[in-house]
């Protein structure tokens, strides 16, 4: 033997490994996944925000006493928690990615080892079985009916038959049969890494919020910059440079959103921490939101309806053979068998004697496979409309079988041997193979669940129309429609999107249609979820909004899902979609409080500034009225039960909120504050009072406006933020820290009176923003609901007429 001969079947020596290694040959990614913490840390530390806020605080140490400097500890708090979620949010996904890193078979030493993907080094020898993703670039040593699917790469869908010295490329991954590739090019000299990463690209999940809240604070950057050249100048002339700074310094602090960018990151931070705890790994962030969105839920009746545990229960018999030899031996035959061939191997035994003579392994876009044996005939299983197509006899046995829930499969013989992956001239039906995956018991709970949110469920399978209907029709699905067979869906999209639309049990799905069946969803406005195990579940994940995949599923549908659940278990996705319409919901509501903020303050700068008089907070009152009103409550709120789906517009609604909330809370303090600083005798400090006392309690009801639906929780947030304001006012060595008067009554009630006429203005004016919004859609609904009613009729009118036209045919003819 020579050595090329010996190293094609023992693999690289030890020696071999540790030379490739030292020389850096190794299958290390270009890159690592995620934040490392140095980056975490900056991230939250060096913001153009924390920079102003740092600058500012410098600058209050020169110029006031140390009470006025509290925001600076405010920042260093919102960053520290930011910073300790983050790290720990990263430390969870670490420790699920470990789980669910996807490892390999190499040969080396003359001995099969299962190592990670990383540590596959230049000249390995690697196996590959179907559902594998290829890793690395190389050339198949062996191949045994070994077809790549390389429409990651190429956009084309066609399985691409792979022989031995052909050449594979990193990025596509195993449909059928199986192979061993000798590596080439590993790591960042890999094809896929030149192409930045094509094997595992999907579309970044399009995220509003994160679109929306960068484009709030680039329009806040920009109005700040204005507002605070006006404010510094209207206080120089107002007061002594060290009063003037003080002022001018509380103004511009008070415009920045400090923590909203926290509270979102802690938000979903926490949101993902969550979902680790019950085994769901989020390989991209923004995938949270995306799952708060989605309305339509695509899933196979595998492992998601059923338990998906296939088992072999009868056999129906066609024609006098050794029909359990032949099954025994067919699925021996296959070293990577799918699931109908293992439910096979487990009830019938291999039979002695029975020599393989040639394959074609299973695929699904062939929907069978098959083995010719030595003396004993040919023999093909699949379904029986693809190998007993012109037997109308057999298909309609095969459909009354599936009536009764059975996965029903065809055992064929044939004289002839398999060439290729043709099916043979002479196939004679055998006998029907009757397999059963009995329903979840708890699926009626989940499907329940996606029904009470507003969530569609498209069941979606390569099985028989009628198993797939029986399965669902056990499990309390609604069957108003009949099945849809795949085999026969349009080709044009816009008829298969009316098709999706109105239909919900798909079968005989080919994967490129789950894929066009996707697409079609997604045109009509839809957010549609994948769920997949199957490498032919591969395409559709991809193109899916959000692709959730099965932790014991193929490694090429891990690596194009953004989510997996490492458990496999369908139960987990209620919980999954609820977090993510609470992370979504929550920062919505955080949003509308620290924009509100943002508003007031920039409105009230403005106002000051023309106005030209000091301004009516000093820094220190500011942190009070934003601690109480804003700070404490929006971690409370942003980690807070929510199921409330997410909807589209969400930076439109926040705008809608806040400014009007703001204009009129700046408004009110202005008029608080100038009301009593024009009494006789008024000093500075009574009406900077006065405007704290307008500012917070407007600032209580915005909280109280938000924290709606009330709960439990939420009402105790409200009572106990009331009562630590109440508490700030009332205690002597809380006032005289924050530099408070106590009021006498006619300020007191002229405050209260002042906040109650605003509070009342506000949610006259937001009442008026939501109706202007609402009454419009409700119109256009009670139109479309009209229509809608009129084409039923029209429907049901044409199937009577059509009806009674073919019952007057029928009669004139059976008369003649």
């Amino acid at each position: 033997m020579t050595k090329t001969e010996s190293y094609a079947v023992a693999g690289l020596t030890k020696k071999q490994v540790r030379n490739r290694i030292e020389a850096g040959r190794v299958n290390t990614p270009p890159e690592g996944t995620g934040r490392t913490i140095k980056e975490i840390v900056q991230d939250n530390l060096v913001t153009p925000f924390n920079i102003l806020i740092g600058v500012l605080l410098i600058a209050i140490f020169f110029v006031a006493p140390w009470q006025d400097s509290l925001f600076g500890i405010v920042m260093i708090a919102n960053a520290a928690i930011g910073i300790y979620q983050e790290i720990k949010a990263k430390r969870t996904l670490d420790r699920l990615n470990v789980l669910s890193a996807p490892r390999t078979t190499v040969i080396r030493a003359g001995k099969r080892r299962s190592i990670n993907t990383e540590d596959i080094v230049q000249d390995d020898l690697v196996e590959f079985k179907p559902g594998d993703q290829v890793v690395i670039d190389g050339q198949v040593i062996s191949s045994v009916g070994l077809e790549l699917d390389e429409s990651l790469l190429t956009g084309e869908p066609d399985q691409v038959p792979k022989r031995d010295g052909d050449q594979v490329l990193s990025g596509s991954f195993v449909v059928a049969g199986a192979g061993t590739v000798r590596a080439t090019r590993v790591g960042a000299a890999s094809y896929a890494a030149r192409l930045a990463a094509e094997a595992k690209e999907f579309a970044l999940v399009r995220s509003e919020l994160r679109s929306g809240i960068d484009l709030m604070l680039k329009g806040i950057a920009w109005l700040i910059v204005p507002t605070m050249a006006l404010l510094m100048w209207s206080q120089l002339r107002t007061a002594d440079i060290r009063g003037s700074l003080r002022g001018s310094i509380a103004g511009i602090v008070a415009m920045v959103p400090q923590g909203l960018v926290l509270v979102t990151s802690v938000a979903f931070a926490v949101g993902v921490i969550r979902l680790g705890r019950r085994r769901v790994l989020i390989q991209e962030l923004m995938a949270v939101e995306g799952l708060a969105r989605v309305d339509v839920l695509c899933v196979d009746k595998t492992g998601t309806l059923t338990t998906g545990h296939l088992s072999a229960v009868d056999l129906e018999a066609l024609v006098v053979d050794d029909l359990a030899a032949a099954l025994g031996a067919l699925a021996a035959s296959d070293p990577n068998p799918n699931s109908t061939l293992r439910a096979v191997k487990d009830a019938y035994p291999q039979p002695v004697g029975w020599r393989v003579l040639a394959t074609v392994p299973f695929a699904s876009s062939r929907k069978w496979s098959g083995a010719t044996f030595e003396g004993h005939k040919t023999w093909v299983m699949g379904a029986p409309d693809v190998i007993a197509h012109d037997r109308a006899d057999v298909l309609e046995r095969a459909e009354q079988l599936s009536r009764s829930g059975y996965r029903t499969v065809l055992l064929s013989r044939s004289n002839s041997a398999l060439a290729d992956t043709r099916l043979p001239p002479d196939l004679e039906p055998a006998a029907f193979v009757l397999l059963l995956d009995p329903p979840r018991p708890d699926v009626k709970r989940i499907l329940e669940y996606f029904n009470s949110q507003s969530v569609s469920l498209k069941v979606i399978s390569g099985d028989h129309p009628e198993t797939v209907a029986a399965i669902a029709g056990q499990v309390g699905i609604e069957l108003s429609r009949p099945p849809v067979d795949a085999r026969h869906l349009p080709k044009d999209p816009e008829e298969l999107a009316d098709l999706m639309q109105s239909r919900s049990i798909f079968g005989r799905v080919s994967p490129q249609q789950k894929r066009d069946m996707v697409r079609a969803l997604q045109a009509r406005g839809h957010v549609v979820a994948m769920t997949g195990d199957g490498v032919n579940d591969v395409l559709a994940l991809k193109d899916a909004d959000i692709g959730i995949a099965m932790g014991s599923g193929a490694t090429a549908t891990r690596a194009a899902a953004q989510v997996v659940l490492l458990e496999s278990d369908f139960a987990t996705l209620p919980h999954v979609v609820a977090e993510g319409r609470r992370v979504i919901a929550n920062v919505e509501r955080v949003a509308n409080l620290y924009l509100t903020k943002t508003v007031y303050a920039l409105a009230l700068a403005i106002i000051i500034g023309v106005a030209n008089i000091a301004f009516p907070f000093l820094p220190r009152h500011l942190t009070l009225v934003g601690t109480v009103t804003i700070g404490i409550p929006s971690f409370f709120l942003a980690l807070s039960p929510s199921a409330r789906r997410a909807r589209t517009g969400f930076l439109m609604r926040v705008l809608r909120f806040a400014i009007p909330a703001g204009a009129l809370a700046a408004a009110a303090t202005f008029i608080g504050y100038r009301l009593v600083l024009e009494q006789p005798g008024a000093t500075i400090i009574e009406a900077r009072t006065a405007a704290t006392y307008v500012l917070t309690l407007i600032g209580l009801f915005v909280l109280a406006v938000i924290s709606r639906p009330y709960n439990p929780a939420r009402r105790t947030l409200l009572m106990a933020m009331a009562g630590l304001t109440a508490f700030a006012f009332i205690s002597p060595g809380l006032r005289s820290f924050f530099e408070l008067s106590l009021p006498d009554f006619l300020e007191f009630m002229a405050t209260i009176g002042i906040a109650a006429m605003t509070g009342a203005i506000m949610f006259a004016a937001l009442r008026a923003v939501e109706w202007s919004l609402l009454v419009p859609g409700l119109l256009r609904s009670r139109r479309a609901e009209r229509l809608e009613a009129r084409l039923r009729r029209m429907e049901t009118d044409v199937e009577s007429w059509v009806e009674r036209t073919w019952r007057q045919i029928r009669e004139l003819y059976q008369r003649n």
